[in-house]
C-alpha cells in the first residue's frame, strides 16, 4: 500500500493510448523509474548517469563502450525515448556526442524533461513522431554517418509489428556509417519464436550480428530481454564474453555457429506478416 500511495502521488502524464506514465522513486536501485501502465520502462540515476540498472541496458552500454576510441564523441540516433537513459550515458561517457531521439509520445517527453532533466549543455535533440516514418526524414547529412542506432520502442509492454520487419531494418541500416552499429532490444519468453525471427531478420540486413542475453533467457527458459547487435563491419567482440560473464547476472555472447543454430528454420519478419512482440505476463514485473 505504501508503494501504491507513492505511485498515486508521482508526477504523471496520460499517453495517447490512454495509459499513464509515471516517474517514481526506484525501490531497488536508487534514482528513478519511468513506469508506463505498470511496466517499468527505464531507470535513471541523475547523480550518476553511468549507473545502468536494467540488465539489457547495461549490456548495450558494454557494446557502446567499445565503439571507436574510449571517450570519442559519437553520432547517435535513439528510436524510443523512455527516460533517455542511454542518451544520458553516451553524453556522460562521450562528451560532445551528437544525439537524436525519436519518440511518438510528446507527453512522455514533457514528463521526463520536467522531472528528470537532461544535463545542461547536452546535445540531445528530440523528434516527435513514429520511429519508422521518421527514419526517412532525417537530414541528408546524417544518412550514412550514424555511429550508433538504438531501437528500443515499446507501446505498453510490446514492440509494434511495423518496427520488427526486414523493411524497417533496411531503412534503419541506411543511416549507419560503414562501421556503425545497430542495437535492438528484443523481449521474448519460452521458445523464443519472436526473438529467433528478429535475429534472422537483422542478419538478412547486416552481415555481422551477435546476441547478448542472460543465459537462461537465451535458452528460452524465462521471459527476458535479448540485445541484438548488428553491423556491416566486423564487431569489436574480443572483450565481450568476459564482460557478459561478470554480470549483471551471468550472460553470454552468442555468435557464429551458435547463431546459425539459433535462427535455423526461422522466417524473416516482413511488412506482410510481422507481429508485435509477445506480451509478458503481469508477474514478470512483480516488484
Amino acid at each position: 500500500m505504501a508503494r501504491a500511495r507513492r505511485d498515486d502521488e508521482a508526477p504523471s502524464a496520460r499517453l495517447s493510448d490512454g495509459t499513464i506514465a509515471r516517474v517514481i522513486p526506484s525501490a531497488y536501485a536508487g534514482g528513478w523509474e519511468l513506469d508506463v501502465d505498470g511496466t517499468p520502462q527505464s531507470h535513471v540515476d541523475l547523480d550518476d548517469p553511468t549507473h545502468l540498472h536494467f540488465e539489457y541496458i547495461a549490456r548495450m552500454g558494454a557494446v557502446i563502450d567499445q565503439l571507436r576510441m574510449p571517450g570519442q564523441p559519437l553520432t547517435a540516433v535513439h528510436l524510443g525515448a523512455g527516460a533517455l537513459t542511454l542518451p544520458r550515458y553516451v553524453e556522460a561517457t562521450r562528451p560532445g556526442s551528437r544525439q537524436q531521439v525519436v519518440e511518438i509520445e510528446p507527453a512522455l517527453i514533457e514528463l521526463v524533461r520536467a522531472h528528470l532533466p537532461l544535463p545542461r549543455g547536452a546535445s540531445i535533440r528530440t523528434r516527435i513522431g513514429d520511429a519508422r516514418e521518421t527514419l526517412g526524414r532525417f537530414p541528408a547529412g546524417l544518412v550514412g554517418h550514424v555511429d550508433l542506432l538504438v531501437s528500443d520502442v515499446y507501446s505498453g509492454a510490446q514492440t509494434p509489428a511495423h518496427l520488427t520487419t526486414v523493411e524497417f531494418y533496411r531503412a534503419a541500416a541506411a543511416l549507419l556509417a560503414p562501421d556503425g552499429v545497430l542495437l535492438v532490444n528484443v523481449a521474448d519468453g519460452a521458445g523464443l519464436a519472436f526473438a529467433r525471427r528478429q535475429v534472422a531478420t537483422v542478419r538478412a540486413v547486416l552481415e555481422h550480428v551477435i546476441v547478448l542475453a542472460e543465459v537462461q533467457t537465451l535458452k528460452g527458459r524465462r521471459f527476458g530481454n535479448l540485445v541484438i547487435v548488428g553491423s556491416a563491419a566486423a564487431l569489436p567482440t574480443a572483450w565481450l564474453p568476459r564482460l557478459m560473464a561478470a554480470g549483471p547476472h551471468p550472460a553470454k555472447v552468442a555468435q557464429g555457429a551458435e547463431l546459425d543454430d539459433f535462427v535455423r528454420g526461422a522466417r524473416l519478419a516482413t511488412d506482410a506478416d510481422a507481429t508485435a512482440s509477445p506480451k509478458p505476463s503481469a508477474s514478470v514485473f512483480d516488484r
